[in-house]
């Protein structure tokens, strides 16, 4: 038979964390900020000096 008992919300210590605890990481965040800042730049560059 099937197990049709619920659990608890709170995943177990064992399970990797998702996406969204990656993405509150400073260093991560600090590097996609970097990265988006010189693409924005090349943009702009792109767009209005050439």
């Amino acid at each position: 038979m099937l197990d049709t008992t619920q659990r608890e919300a709170a995943p177990p210590e064992d399970e990797p964390r998702g996406c969204l605890f990656a993405l509150s990481q400073p260093p991560l965040m600090i590097f996609l900020a970097v990265i988006g800042c010189l693409l924005l730049m090349a943009a702009l560059h792109d767009l209005l000096l050439l």
